[in-house]
């Protein structure tokens, strides 16, 4: 059976956070979040690691990440670049590439298997990849079967100010949409409230399955995405501006009857590095999850 690959968007440098938040110590004996990915997703039975990184950092990136698993599991790099365009198309100024989607687009040429797409700097934890990789290894599957792994709403939220999350609405466990929703809380009586994009606040169900953006593909999903990204191109008028990103693609794919997308619930927690306030607590949920025995003191 194919074993699926772990595509890890790491082109960010974390302009909120001030630097290479990928490479940030979180785990005990000094690992980051990038560790703990790699060693769930070897564990959930992955067999090969390709991360989208930007190329004026990849020798930091391959001493401080890359190197920690090369003796166990494939490592190989992609790197999104402002000028991998489709053919016919060439790269105007601006300031950075064209979003997620580009992002996924640059590893094309790597990724021939099924594969799960993960944000670099999220901690999604041991459950998402178990319930990915159990997806993604089915026999038979479907080429125009998606996943996405989601969180239950109560297990993302923040005790330290609002959140921004995408609510799913999904059908006999097939996705439908995903809204975004800001500012997100719980209130004091225990009830969670957040504001739609039209600026109407509401109540929103704790329960409610939220994107973290834990995606798994088929290798057909490339063919999809190359001319989803062509379409993109073709309507910008300025394309100076403007980005791409996966649930845009995704959502296009469902509503032309293209393609599906299952829902997994991941009952774990959720948590990442937004800002620098963050990584005390990204530091002491690790040090719980250890204590647990969910994860050793010492990845090997």
């Amino acid at each position: 059976m194919q074993k699926p690959t772990l595509l890890v968007l790491a082109a960010g440098m974390g302009s909120r956070y001030g630097g290479l938040k990928q490479i940030v110590p979180i785990g005990p004996s000094g690992e980051t979040i990038l560790d703990y990915s790699v060693y769930d997703a070897i564990r959930a039975g992955f067999g090969k690691v390709v991360f989208v990184i930007r190329e004026d950092f990849e020798q930091a990136f391959r001493d401080s990440v890359g190197s920690r698993f090369a003796d166990r599991i494939v490592v190989e790099y992609a790197f999104q670049r402002l000028g991998d365009l489709p053919a016919g198309f060439s790269a105007p100024e601006r300031p950075k590439p064209w979003g997620t989607a580009h992002a996924v687009y640059a590893a094309r040429h790597l990724v021939k298997e099924p594969c799960a797409v993960i944000n670099a700097d999220d901690f999604y934890g041991r459950d998402a990849y178990a319930k990915a990789a159990a997806f993604l290894t089915q026999p038979d599957a479907d080429q125009s079967r998606y996943c996405i792994v989601g969180y239950y709403l109560k297990n993302t939220l923040s005790d330290h100010g609002g959140v921004n999350r995408g609510i799913t609405t999904h059908a006999g466990g097939l996705l439908s949409n995903v809204e975004e929703i800001i500012e997100i809380t719980r209130r004091q009586d225990g009830s969670v409230f957040g504001t739609s994009v039209d600026g109407k606040e509401r109540e929103l169900d704790e329960d409610a399955i939220v994107s973290m953006n834990f995606w798994g593909f088929p290798p057909h999903f490339f063919t999809q995405l190359e001319d989803q990204f062509r379409a993109f191109l073709e309507s910008r008028e300025d394309l100076t501006t403007g980005e791409c990103y996966i649930p845009t693609v995704v959502d296009n794919l469902i509503k032309a009857n293209q393609a599906s997308c299952q829902v997994l619930a991941s009952r774990g927690s959720w948590f990442g590095i937004t800002y620098p306030a963050d990584l005390p607590i990204v530091v002491e949920s690790v040090k719980q999850l250890v204590e647990s025995a969910e994860y050793p003191s010492l990845l090997a």
